[in-house]
Parts: structure tokens; C-alpha cells; sequence
């Protein structure tokens, strides 16, 4: 496969600062905020949302982190045997705004397991989705509230977002499949 490297280190940055202002922005009038990750890659970027936002703002940052497996539609077909590593939402779901922070929208089927799995815990009052890329090919009705960098793609290219946390480097590449 042929890379190219669309976003560097600083440029992350960058984008994740920019994500929390608006974040803040848009809701500025809470004391507290909830932001959860979709595991895998949504987990630190929402830790680092949440260190930004805090840095910028008054608003108290509550963190969650969401295993969506067992809500895929293609479970059966991509998962024979799936690995669960299970969700960790310290709070109640119910009347909160939430913000689901992943890493790539592309069909819309994440986000929408996402919001089923946090709709099984309960009535948020509100769900917003920041991602970091959004590439395009929506499958489903769904698009994200708060978006790093817009990507144009084909279905034969794939957008990998790095983080130093799971792969030991910060940068957002385009992978194209070579004929």
C-alpha cells in the first residue's frame, strides 16, 4: 500500500485545540461535560479534548470510554470470536448532553452503534459527535457535530489516525491500495 501523510504531530495538535474551542463554544453554558470515546483511537482523543477544553475554559470534563462490539451489525462477519474489552462510563447518561469522540466517520455505522450502546444505559438529553476525520461514503443518515479535518476519499483508500498513545506516533496518513 502507497502512504502519504496528510497531518504531522503539530498539525494534530493544532486540530485538537481547535476541536475543543469549539466544543467549548458550543456548550459554554454547562458546568460539566461529558465526552466519551469510542475505543479504540476515540478513547485518547478524548483525553486530550479534555485536557484542552479544561485548559480553555471553566467546564468540568467528565471522561467515558465505550466498547461498541457487540453493537455492530457485522459481528458475525468480521468478528468470529469477538474480543470485548468492555466500557467504562462513570456517570449517569440520563438528562446529559454527551459528546462520542472517534477517530474516522465513514459509513456512520460506528457512531450508530455507539448510540445504541449509550442509549441501552439510558435517556442522554442530548448526543453530539467530534471526530477527528470525516471521509465520506455515509451509509446511514449521520453526520458529526464537530469535525477535525474533512477528507475526500475513495472506497479502496483508508484513513489511519495515530495516536501516540496506541501506536506511538501522532499523524493522520492516507493509505491507498497499489494495482
Amino acid at each position: 500500500m502507497e502512504e502519504h501523510k496528510l497531518i504531522d504531530a503539530q498539525a494534530m495538535d493544532r486540530m485538537l485545540m481547535r476541536l475543543a474551542h469549539e466544543i467549548i463554544e458550543g456548550n459554554g453554558s454547562v458546568g460539566e461535560l461529558y465526552l466519551v470515546g469510542i475505543k479504540r483511537r476515540g478513547v485518547p482523543l478524548a483525553q486530550r479534548l479534555k485536557a484542552n477544553i479544561e485548559r480553555f475554559s471553566e467546564i468540568r470534563v467528565v471522561l467515558g470510554a465505550l466498547d461498541i462490539t457487540l453493537y455492530r451489525d457485522d459481528l458475525k462477519e468480521l468478528f468470529p470470536m469477538p474480543q470485548v474489552h468492555g466500557s467504562d462510563i462513570p456517570f449517569d447518561v440520563n438528562g446529559k448532553v454527551i459528546v462520542l469522540v472517534d477517530d474516522v466517520l465513514y459509513t456512520g455505522r460506528t457512531a450508530r452503534a455507539a448510540m445504541d450502546a449509550l442509549i441501552e444505559r439510558g435517556r442522554p438529553a442530548a448526543i453530539r459527535l467530534c471526530v477527528a476525520v470525516d471521509r465520506g461514503h455515509r451509509e446511514l443518515p449521520i453526520s458529526a457535530n464537530y469535525v477535525g479535518k474533512n477528507i475526500p476519499t475513495s472506497r479502496e483508500e483508508f484513513v489511519a489516525v495515530r495516536m501516540e498513545e496506541t501506536d506511538g506516533v501522532n499523524e493522520i496518513a492516507l493509505r491507498r491500495k497499489t494495482e
